[in-house]
Formats: C-alpha cells, sequence, structure tokens
C-alpha cells in the first residue's frame, strides 16, 4: 500500500479571493466504512469499480483503442464517445488510490497508459473513433462528434492519477492532447465549442494542475463563444446542445440536463479564477431555475426521454421522469462549485438530496448493476427499454452512467467539508474523520453518526482548535426541529449563520458537540403548479425519500389502487445496523375502476372505516427510494394520491 495522497481532491481553485470556502486536501478526510457514504465508497471499491474495468474489456471499449494502435482486428464497437468511458474508470482509480494508497491498479494503468500512447497521434490527437472511422474528419462535426468531451475526460482522468497517484505520464499525455486543442481553437485557430460541454471545466482544472494560463484562456473563450451558432442546424434545434443564447443571457436551465449541469459547472470554474460577475450572475439564475422550477423531489434532474432534457417550469411527470443518473452526478459537481463560491448551505442540502436519493438509486446494492434513467413511478405494465428499463443492468450500450458513478463514490469524501480563514465547515453529515487545516489547529476531527438513519451527529475534536477558531455543522434545511449541546451543554440560542450551527471551544481548545435533528416521517406536497402530481403525497424522512414497491404488497392488491389517508400515523420500524429504516403507514386499497373515466361525487366519503364499498384500509410498507428495484422487477411509485 501507498500513503494516501495528501493532495487536492477534483476542484482545487487557484484563485480564493472569489471563494466564500475553500476545499480541503484530499487526504484529509476519511469516510468511516461504517457509516452510510463510507459503506458506498467501499461498495464502490470492491465492486462497482472492478465490475467497470471488467465491462471496458467485455463492451469493446478497449479494443477501439487497440484497434487504433494496430492490435486489434474488428470493427469500431459502441458509441462514438466510447472513450470516455475508459476515461472516467481511469478518473476513479485515481481517487482510490488517493484515498487509500492501493496498489491494486498498478497492472492495469501500466497497460492502459501504454495503449493510450500507442494510439495517440504524434501532434496528441487521440479520439478512437475517428482515427478508427473517420481518419481525416478531426473536429469535422463539433456538433456530435464528441472529440472535444471525450478530451475532457481524459484531461480529468490524468489529473485524478496526478494528484492521487502522482502521476505524470498520464498527465503528460493528457496535455499532449489538451496542447494540441489549444492550438486548434486558441486565439490563433478556429472559434469553436463542443456540441457536449464538458471540456470547460476540464481545461480550467489543468490550469489548476499546472498553472498553464492558454489552458485557462480557452475555456473562457469556449463559454464566451457558446450561443453564436456555431454546431449549426439540428433537428434537436439550439436548445438542446445550450447553443441558443450567450451564457449571460441563458438564465433557465434548458435543453439536455447533463449538457446543461457540466457547462455550468465550466462556467462556475471560468467565473472562480477569473471573475466575470456577469457570470455568477447567470449561474445564480441558472441555479434557481435548475432546483426551484425543475427538480424532482428525489433532487434527479431532466422531465423529457426524447431528447434527455429539461422540461418547462414544473413539468415534472414521475412516469416519464428521464431523471439520467449522469444529470443528477453533473448537479452534484456544479453543486459543489457553487457551495465554494457562495457558502450557503442551500447548495450542501441539493448536493445531500442528489447523492441519498437520484444518485444512489442509480446503483444496485451489489454494486454492480445500474439505473440509466431513474422514474419516481413504474406503472404495472411497463414496456421495458434500455434507458428505461423495469430493474437495473449490469451495463448499458451508452455506458456513461456506470463509470460516472465509480468516479464519483471514488471521490465522496472531498465533497464532506471545507474552510475558510476560521472556520471547518461539515457539509455531509456522515461518519468521517476529517484533519484539522493547520491554520485552524492541530488535530482530528471526529464525527460519529448514523445518519440518515438517526438524527445524531456527534463531533469531538481530538487535539486543539487555535483561538478563534470555529466549527461549523450543516443543519439541513429540511431540519424543524433540532438542538445542539456544546461539551455536554444544552445551547439555547445557537450561533446559526446561513445554515451552519458555529461553535467554538473552550480555553482548552477543546471541543464537543452533539447535534441531534427531530426526523418524523412527513408527507410533502409538490408546488401546486406540478400537474402531473397534483393531489398526491410523497414520503420523506429527513433527506430520505420513501416509495412504495410491488414486492412489500404481494398480497394487497396493486400498489397502483393505493390512497394514502392524509391523517394516517407513519411508524418508523427497526432498521438492520448500517441500514435505513423503513416505514409504515395506512392507506385505503381502493377497488380498480370499471372504466377508464369514472365519476366522481362531490359527497363521496373520503375516510371510510375498515371495510366499505370505497375501498379497505391496509398496511403500506415503504422503503427508500434508493433501494428500490433490488427484488423482482414490479410496479413502484413515490408519489401516491390522497384519500
Amino acid at each position: 500500500m501507498r500513503t494516501p495522497s495528501p493532495h487536492s481532491g477534483p476542484v482545487a481553485p487557484r484563485a480564493t479571493e472569489r471563494l466564500a470556502q475553500r476545499p480541503l486536501p484530499s487526504g484529509s478526510v476519511r469516510l468511516d466504512p461504517a457509516g452510510h457514504l463510507g459503506a458506498w465508497q467501499r461498495l464502490n471499491a470492491t465492486a462497482t469499480l472492478p465490475h467497470c474495468v471488467e465491462m471496458l474489456e467485455r463492451s469493446g471499449a478497449l479494443d477501439n483503442l487497440r484497434r487504433v494502435a494496430g492490435r486489434f482486428e474488428g470493427p469500431y464497437v459502441g458509441y462514438n464517445f466510447a472513450d470516455s468511458d475508459v476515461y472516467k474508470v481511469l478518473e476513479a482509480i485515481g481517487w482510490e488510490i488517493g484515498r487509500t494508497g492501493t496498489t491494486e491498479w498498478d497492472g492495469f494503468l501500466a497497460d492502459t497508459l501504454e495503449l493510450l500512447c500507442a494510439a495517440q497521434d504524434s501532434d496528441g490527437y487521440l479520439d478512437s473513433w475517428v482515427q478508427g472511422t473517420r481518419p481525416g474528419e478531426r473536429f469535422a462535426d463539433l456538433r456530435w462528434s464528441h472529440e472535444l468531451y471525450c478530451a475532457g475526460h481524459l484531461v480529468q482522468a490524468a489529473i485524478a492519477l496526478h494528484r492521487g497517484a502522482g502521476r505524470e505520464d498520464f498527465l503528460a499525455l493528457a496535455r499532449r492532447t489538451a496542447d494540441l486543442v489549444v492550438r486548434r481553437f486558441g486565439p490563433d485557430g478556429q472559434i469553436g465549442v463542443c456540441g457536449h460541454p464538458e471540456i470547460e471545466t476540464a481545461l480550467v482544472e489543468l490550469y489548476r494542475t499546472t498553472g498553464h494560463g492558454p489552458y485557462l484562456d480557452l475555456a473562457r473563450s469556449m463559454v464566451d463563444a457558446r450561443g453564436q451558432g456555431l454546431l449549426g442546424p439540428d433537428r434537436l434545434g439550439p436548445h438542446y446542445f445550450q447553443d441558443h443564447a450567450p451564457v449571460r443571457e441563458s438564465l433557465e436551465a434548458t435543453g439536455h440536463a447533463v449538457r446543461q449541469l457540466y457547462l455550468n459547472a465550466g462556467v462556475t470554474d471560468v467565473y472562480t479564477e477569473q471573475g466575470d460577475p456577469s457570470l455568477l450572475r447567470a449561474m445564480r439564475e441558472q441555479w434557481e431555475s435548475a432546483h426551484e422550477q425543475k427538480m424532482h423531489v428525489t433532487g434527479a434532474l431532466g422531465s423529457r426521454h426524447f431528447d434527455e432534457s429539461f422540461g418547462d417550469p414544473y413539468e415534472l411527470p414521475p412516469d416519464r421522469a428521464y431523471a439520467e443518473t449522469c444529470a443528477a452526478i453533473a448537479d452534484v459537481m456544479w453543486g459543489h462549485r457553487m457551495l465554494l463560491v457562495e457558502g450557503s448551505s442551500r447548495h450542501a442540502d441539493a448536493i445531500e438530496r442528489a447523492l441519498l436519493n437520484a444518485v444512489e438509486a442509480a446503483v444496485g446494492r451489489d454494486g454492480r448493476t445500474f439505473f440509466y434513467s431513474n422514474p419516481l413511478h413504474l406503472r404495472a405494465g411497463h414496456r421495458e427499454e434500455e434507458n428505461a428499463p423495469s430493474r437495473r443492468t449490469p451495463w448499458y450500450s451508452c455506458a456513461c452512467c456506470p463509470p460516472n458513478i465509480a468516479r464519483l463514490a471514488a471521490s465522496l469524501h472531498t465533497y464532506v467539508g471545507t474552510c475558510d480563514d476560521d472556520t471547518l465547515y461539515v457539509h455531509l453529515l456522515t461518519a468521517a474523520e476529517i484533519d484539522l487545516p493547520a491554520h485552524l489547529g492541530e488535530g482530528t476531527l471526529r464525527v460519529t453518526t448514523d445518519y440518515p438513519a438517526s438524527g445524531s451527529v456527534h463531533i469531538e475534536v481530538d487535539g486543539r482548535l487555535r483561538d478563534g477558531a470555529a466549527i461549523a455543522l450543516r443543519v439541513p434545511g429540511w431540519a424543524t426541529q433540532w438542538r445542539l449541546a456544546v461539551d455536554a451543554a444544552s445551547v439555547e440560542a445557537p450561533d446559526v449563520r446561513d445554515g451552519y450551527a458555529v461553535t467554538r471551544p473552550g480555553a482548552a481548545g477543546h471541543l464537543s458537540v452533539e447535534l441531534e435533528l427531530a426526523m418524523p416521517a412527513r408527507l410533502v406536497a409538490a408546488h401546486p403548479r406540478v400537474d402531473a402530481v397534483r393531489g398526491t403525497r410523497a414520503v420523506l424522512r429527513g433527506p430520505v425519500v420513501y416509495c412504495v414497491e410491488q414486492a412489500d404488497h404481494r398480497g394487497t392488491g396493486s400498489i397502483e389502487d393505493l390512497a394514502l389517508l392524509p391523517d394516517a400515523e407513519i411508524s418508523v420500524l427497526a432498521a438492520e445496523p448500517g441500514d435505513l429504516p423503513t416505514l409504515r403507514l395506512t392507506a385505503l386499497a381502493r377497488p380498480a375502476s370499471q372504466g377508464l373515466y369514472a365519476s366522481a361525487s362531490a359527497d363521496e366519503p373520503t375516510a371510510p372505516g375498515p371495510a366499505s364499498p370505497e375501498g379497505v384500509r391496509v398496511d403500506v410498507t415503504a422503503i427508500p427510494y434508493a433501494r428500490w428495484g433490488n427484488r423482482a422487477p414490479g410496479p413502484m411509485r413515490v408519489w401516491l394520491p390522497l384519500a
């Protein structure tokens, strides 16, 4: 085993004057494998990541590169951006090495680096689809070729391997490609943007890693060039590519959801380094649009299957929700960047919602099966499609999501905390150890909790905080009742700043804090303009969204016929250690309608007795949405009608 890396995680700004908070060194945060996020990260390391490496072989993604290197005979396989699957897996390995110091992947890294070097042209060009199927057509179709998108993922993989494993060789390879992109699209070259944003944030991070200014300049020029119609006409229209308006004038989240959110991450990075306030204004408007008008209760984004896109404001159908896994992951990445800039707990709240629901639901409990889209309602008789399945599958022909999960999970620890000049912020409430930054003290902050199973969070400074230093613990936005104790004494009037309970040590520099969040299960209604779920309720407990799955109701008829009793008590059932509890509530099992459209009487009873023509009271089991789909396929729903 190597020594885990002390270097930065995925986001390491050079300019700090515009940051409200700064990232912690990646190696200074360690998740407890017994905690919720730590258990996920361990599952990722032992199951998801090895599975992804195996699937790179079985899917043909590595053979595509071997084909270019003259080591494989056969046709190109998969989508034209299959190279990016390889790069995301390499990125995950980089963060995993940085986290644990493992040498498990040394052989794979050596073989893959040698293959990439053999496939790369002498001038730095590397794209197995163009090289192998369209030689001589470099950058000929920026709208659809994904060349710059793949180059961006190559750069991000190299940065992860550099920061996590100290690998200069991958960084040199990626810089050859990036330097070619700068020559082609820099000041003396072609003005161009990629149909799938991604390279922007990669170029900024490469600048942060190397200090080479042209990378940042090109990222800025690509942000400035978007919205000028450079991608040309397409049947999906310019909104799909975020090419309908300049970034500073594009104030609504629109088009392909992953493209929009990756673009926003890059724009936020450019603002952080160069400070154009018009970019930040646009990002604030984009945030409001995405999270106040277009986000599902699970934190998922994207309403439409047709173009994997955002819909209109409040267009949030649960059964036809596309809610692509990559969109939720991209939102976590963008939210982290906005949190660094603004220091607002609302960004951490959004990260938590997405992680614990939309993203976690996308990977099975085996760590080897995945959802691409994440609906909030699966109907009886659902017609299964590859990207709208009834069950998780081991891989997809468009395999962007599984390796994206792997790279996010491998870097989960980097999202836990941040700091500023006098405060250490804890954003994600999960069992962890955090080394105190040198300017705040000496020692370790220990977080002990089984959150989100319960609302008890204990933090203890094992060491000493310097005079004037503070710990700021996020109080989630959903929490309406909570209490704080410092050094075993209840705090009657906590110092709460923008959603964070701020505490300071006594004279000895020691600090012990208890945060107790009341976590009753509750029924939640959507905004009245969300017509698709009007008259329904979702069940939540703390940050966790629950759903009802047919697998728990074999003897009570179809869950399609259930209606919640609005005044029914919700019981929290005991859970196995390390797992989330299930809920029990009372609903009305109504007889199926005899026709497609039935008359409704204004005076029909709303709460019949134990048995009546209107239905029968039944006990209903609700499970965490993130746990659905791990048993036999069948109906599921998050939003349930009221009786």
